[in-house]
């Protein structure tokens, strides 16, 4: 794998003679400009001269340039990664804008360095414009599609021949280092049963043993709020429903408070809709409940923000969840395979029509950006 310093991007850049030239306009209308405009153009601008690229490269400028980007209401840079079920082992994207205002979506297929027909591939969940993507569920990877840079992750374990990566989460914690949480199970020829977990860190590039988590088998990939990831389980006798987090600053598990939801059996499912935690429930009575917590660690905070109905017959699929809070409030849900888009000024639905689409296994939304995947020790 190409590392990221012999990467084209971070060769050495030819710059033309403009640092010698007298801007016409001050430094801060340049850099506020430039940080409006889409990630391709920026790479190729930092030839213009060595102050562009010595801005471009900056922490302080990528930060800002991300920021602008997350908050553009027009969602120009945001996409939709979807991940197939077998034997399409491949990546691909749509605009969200086009989702939102077009009665059809084009589907693309990655420029994906780590692409082989041979490999299954999960997209374990996206931040910041990165993608972390576990390959055979022994190798993870950090991939930032729109610079094409791609990092592997050192091995796991020594025991990974033995057994695979059964769960796992992508995120940040508050100092901003990402990191990879993950659980190796392995299953021994007499019966033994062993699950390790580790965590990753980009700023060290290795993993570290954390404290094992008891209870209850719990969904595969962690949802990424607040600094910590989420989990849905079922635990006790009655096998109830709860979340549980991981803080990935302290490497502490923790239980999130629920809402009082209504009387009735319903099938509960994790999501994150504009960067708060949400559980879509879904109901006997033909209708899915999404409720949102406004405010992360308060319980009260707790909403019901969306009633979807939806018959039997047309609403089937392996997961159900909202995925994004587009213009006007319209919201994008996901229900096995089928996408469609919540009006709240009528209370209509539109299906979102994308071509050549087949069944998914999962979808998660990226954002462009400029952020790197050089850790400190590299």
């Amino acid at each position: 794998m190409e590392s990221e310093r012999n990467h084209p991007q971070f060769s050495k850049i030819k710059t033309r003679k403009a640092d010698q030239i007298p801007s016409l306009l001050p430094e801060e209308i340049v850099e506020e400009i430039l940080s409006r405009l889409p990630v391709k153009s920026l790479l190729k601008f930092r030839c213009v001269s060595r102050s562009w690229c010595s801005l471009i490269g900056s922490k302080e400028f990528i930060k800002t340039h991300l920021e602008k980007l997350t908050k553009n209401r027009n969602f120009t840079h945001h996409h939709l990664v979807l991940n197939f079920f077998p034997p399409n082992h491949t990546l691909k994207h749509c605009s969200m804008n086009s989702l939102f205002n077009e009665p059809v979506t084009d589907l693309f297929a990655f420029d994906n360095p780590m692409y082989n027909p041979e490999d299954s591939i999960r997209v374990v969940g996206c931040c910041n414009g990165l993608i972390c993507i576990l390959i055979d569920r022994k190798s993870f990877f950090l991939w930032n599609p729109s610079t094409r840079m791609t990092k592997k992750l050192p091995d796991l374990d020594d025991k990974l021949k033995h057994g695979e990566i059964t769960k796992f989460g992508f995120g940040f914690d508050d100092s901003g280092d990402y990191k990879v949480f993950a659980i190796l199970s392995v299953f021994w020829i007499t019966g033994r049963f062993q699950a390790t977990g580790k965590v990753y860190s980009l700023k060290t590039n290795s993993w570290r043993r954390i404290k094992d988590k008891d209870g209850g088998p719990f969904d595969e990939g962690g949802k990424f709020v607040s600094g910590k990831l989420h989990w849905g389980r079922k635990s006790g006798q009655d096998l109830r429903w709860d979340i549980f987090s991981f803080d990935l600053e302290r490497e502490v598990y923790g239980v999130v408070e629920q809402p009082s939801y209504p009387q009735g059996g319903f099938k509960p499912s994790l999501g994150v809709l504009d960067g708060c935690l949400c559980v879509l429930c879904d109901c006997c009575d033909n209708r899915l409940d999404v409720w949102l917590l406004k405010e992360y660690g308060v319980r009260e905070s707790w909403s019901k923000v969306l009633t979807i109905p939806c018959p039997r017959d047309s609403w089937t699929g392996p997961f159900s969840t909202p995925l994004y809070i587009g213009p006007v409030g319209a919201i994008l849900v996901v229900n096995g395979f089928i996408f469609v888009v919540h009006n709240p000024k009528d209370n209509g639905f539109k299906s979102a029509r994308i071509v050549n689409f087949v069944g998914i296994r999962g979808a998660d939304v990226f954002v462009e950006s400029l952020v790197s995947l050089v850790s400190d020790g590299e």
